[in-house]
């Protein structure tokens, strides 16, 4: 079993909602952003276009962020997820350094999004993760633990999002990486990303 997902570029609209889910999901701070949507044009005036890129942690099977943490806080699971284990976590920020996707935020105390003062959904949400550590998307370990599907795949409008066991031949990700040709970003470095993507 390796978790993975693909996400098909010719169907994302460019609605934000999986960025927006994921931050009521997880509770993240002003600025941490485990999911987003980048933007893209292309062209001259008047034939222009506009492609989005959703952009997630990638879950590599070798996971540059695992190599230099000096205390073993990130680590991959037998499943394939990278986790950030924030107990073990002293925030040396290497990790994020290391990962060429941009996907792990350092979690640290910049009040709330109307200011300093918390409102009541913020005190609760941001007690789940520690301060002065390194986070990032989990694939919502806490869904799949009760056999759910993550929340961007979940609440994507536009049904963009598959996400399954890469090590199924038979699954609708697989046959999907294989009848679109689904390609990784920046496959060059040898991370293996379990994210996929399907040209538009």
């Amino acid at each position: 079993m390796r978790y993975g997902m693909v996400i098909d570029l010719k169907r994302c609209i460019g609605c934000h909602t999986c960025t927006i889910t994921c931050k009521t999901e997880n509770d993240t701070r002003p600025g941490i952003f485990w999911n987003r949507v980048l933007v893209e044009e292309t062209g001259e005036y008047p034939q222009v276009g506009k492609y989005f890129l959703p952009r997630i942690c990638m879950h590599c099977e070798n996971p540059s962020c695992v190599e230099v943490c000096p205390t073993g806080a990130s680590a991959k699971r037998e499943d394939g997820i990278v986790e950030v284990d924030e107990d073990k976590c002293v925030g040396c920020k290497y990790c994020i350094v290391a990962c060429p996707y941009g996907a792990r935020y350092f979690n640290e105390d910049n009040g709330g999004y109307y200011g300093k003062e918390l409102i009541a959904n913020e005190i609760i949400g941001y007690r789940r993760h520690k301060l002065g550590v390194v986070t990032k998307c989990n694939f919502c370990l806490h869904k799949l633990d009760r056999q759910a599907q993550p929340a961007c795949v979940k609440s994507c409008l536009a049904e963009a999002r598959v996400f399954g066991d890469l090590d199924d031949s038979e699954s609708e990700i697989s046959r999907l990486i294989r009848s679109r040709h689904g390609f990784n970003l920046m496959h060059e470095l040898g991370n293996n990303p379990a994210v996929y993507y399907l040209a538009p």
